[in-house]
């Protein structure tokens, strides 16, 4: 790198410890199209009808849909607090090595990266399970014959072909993804309000006291209430995902203020709508008996025909929905891709040498591309055995990407309690002077004979400790704990530009962590009060066997190879030459 090439981003990053490995594609429209598409929520709204609608309701729905999209602002302002003070693809598990106390960081921040990498990829396959079942949801309604012949294997081969084209583009041409992002607010919104319109102007209006007040209770549940609560995992599923612009941090220009921006605009702007999509469908109903047992296996499709009373019309909707459901799949994957990718960076997933390779042509994580791809096709594979089976993938989702969020938000609260968070600066620090102390560090530790990896704690002693004479050449090329701990690591943690000041803030961290535990809580419940092996949720199963699985290659290998997030080795040679 020649002398000056080091932009403010590239600052921003090595001083979080990371070379500039991907290409900056993304400004706030493309981000924002990103999270737009990925979020999806008056599309998922339609798919997701009716997991709160045997639980809940018409009343529970809407008061749920409400909840959850307040609750959520208050998570995802938490992440956006989080993203703005290290904004990195690491996301989740590196919050949590930078702020969990002494002794506990390496072990948390492993689990959290195995959470978070499984919890998208998941979601890869249960986009793309909806997408396949979607379009056989319309082959039954162009052609009711093939409801009898409609099979489950048939299903997972359509999701396999979505999820072999989103490989195609992310590792193809994702130079042109930026552009097609910005398509996809377009299509976004026309979808929107075409779907909207139609359904008022040709649909049987409900009225006010059926939205409003209708309970259901398909269950069996003792009490109403206790109902609400199993139905409202799926108001809280569609507002999972939000993290995916924190997974882009390294590829968006001025991330510690887009990323933080986009996370909150999409959310207010995709809650906004997803809340109006989902009256104007409870408004439009029409038959409920027709709609609970359509044919399609979705209840939206029922919905879009008792509407317009025409077959090419309703097909025509629901073919822009499952065009903005494959649209999803492709950032979800993007997102996904990512996140393995960097946790393969810092060594805490097996194969990190091949998933960790960046293709220098395009300046993305191909490897980690065709990996994660295929490890949600093998996900697929669960719904040919189980629909029910698969269905709780959706809880795992809940509870993974809660669980990953609660982990890093609750060490934020406490650091916050601790006052040991500086107020913002305005402006990065110099990386040189960073690595610079690096370094130093480095080498005393070196000097001090401790290994490359050494403790947070330990580099900082030997830097206080050591005699100046004990420094030894300065060795550009670092791969160490030790120089990582001095600016990260040093109870030094400072506010980035995105921060709720004081009590308020506070405040809203608490929330956020509370109704998380709750969320988690309920997603493990199955949707019937006396379960059987077809009903049964067994998120529980999947999610344990994911921790298992996890803490199983931390004891053969992992524990040998992660020590947290390291520093890239060409970060202090890139400042030599910048400085």
């Amino acid at each position: 790198m020649t002398r000056g090439a080091l932009t403010a981003d590239d600052n921003d990053l090595a001083r979080l410890g990371k070379k500039q490995d991907l290409k900056r594609r993304f400004g706030f429209w493309s981000l924002l199209g990103f999270a737009t598409s990925e979020l999806i929520l008056w599309e998922a709204v339609l798919s997701l009808l009716s997991l709160g609608f045997t639980n809940g309701g018409p009343a529970g729905l809407v008061y749920g849909y409400v909840l959850s999209w307040l609750s959520s602002m208050s998570i995802y302002l938490v992440v956006s607090e989080l993203v703005s003070m290290a904004p990195i693809a690491a996301g989740q598990y590196y919050w949590v090595y930078m702020l969990a106390p002494d002794g506990y960081r390496e072990f948390a921040s492993y689990l959290i990266g195995w959470l978070t990498s499984m919890a998208w990829i998941s979601t890869i396959a249960t986009e793309c399970i909806y997408g396949g079942t979607i379009l056989q949801g319309l082959m039954i309604l162009r052609n009711p014959s093939y409801a009898a012949t409609a099979t489950r294997w048939q299903g997972t081969l359509f999701s396999w072909a979505m999820i072999f084209s989103a490989v195609l583009v992310n590792a193809v041409i994702p130079g042109a993804q930026p552009m097609f992002e910005i398509g996809n607010i377009v299509l976004h919104v026309a979808g929107f309000f075409t779907v909207v319109g139609l359904l008022w102007a040709y649909g049987t209006h409900s009225t006010t006291a059926f939205v409003f007040t209708t309970s259901v209770n398909e269950g069996g549940w003792p009490t109403q209430g206790l109902s609400y609560l199993v139905g409202y995992v799926g108001s809280v599923s569609l507002f999972i995902g939000c993290d995916c612009s924190v997974h882009m941090a390294e590829e968006v220009e001025r991330p510690t203020h887009t990323v933080p921006t986009v996370i909150m605009t999409s959310l207010f702007f995709n809650g906004l709508i997803g809340l109006t999509m989902m009256m104007t469908v409870l408004y439009n109903l029409g038959d409920i008996n027709s709609v609970l047992n359509s044919p399609t296996g979705y209840p939206f499709l029922q919905v879009f025909y008792n509407a317009l009373q025409s077959i090419p019309g309703a097909v025509a909707l629901g073919a822009v929905t499952l065009a903005l459901v494959w649209s999803c799949a492709i950032g979800i994957l993007t997102a996904a891709s990512r996140m393995s990718w960097s946790f393969a960076r810092d060594r805490g997933a097996p194969f990190s040498d091949t998933l960790r390779k960046v293709n220098q042509r395009n300046k993305v994580p191909i490897n980690a591309i065709l990996i994660v791809g295929a490890c949600s096709a093998m996900i697929c594979l669960i719904y040919v055995g189980s629909s029910t089976a698969f269905n709780d993938v959706v809880s795992l989702n809940v509870t993974g990407f809660y669980g990953s969020y609660f982990v890093p938000s609750a060490f934020l609260l406490y650091r916050r309690i601790k006052g040991q968070i500086k107020p913002y600066k305005g402006q990065a620090i110099n990386i040189a002077d960073n690595v610079e102390a690096a370094e130093k560090s480095a080498v005393t530790g070196r000097a001090a004979g401790l290994s490359p990896n050494a403790s947070a704690a330990d580099a900082l002693e030997a830097a206080n400790t050591t005699k100046s004479t004990d420094i030894i050449e300065v060795e550009p090329a670092l791969n160490t704990n030790a120089a990582f701990a001095l600016e990260i690591l040093a109870q030094d943690h400072t506010w980035g530009w995105f921060h709720i000041p004081g009590l308020l803030g506070t405040i809203n961290n608490l929330y956020a962590c509370c109704y998380m535990v709750f969320v988690i809580f309920f997603s493990l419940w199955p949707s019937v009060y006396h379960p059987d092996a077809t009903t049964m949720n067994y998120s529980i199963v999947i999610t344990s066997g994911v921790l298992i699985f996890s803490l199983g290659w931390y004891f053969i290998r992992a524990r040998k190879e992660y020590n947290g997030p390291v520093i890239d080795s060409e970060v202090a040679a890139v400042v030599v030459q910048t400085s």
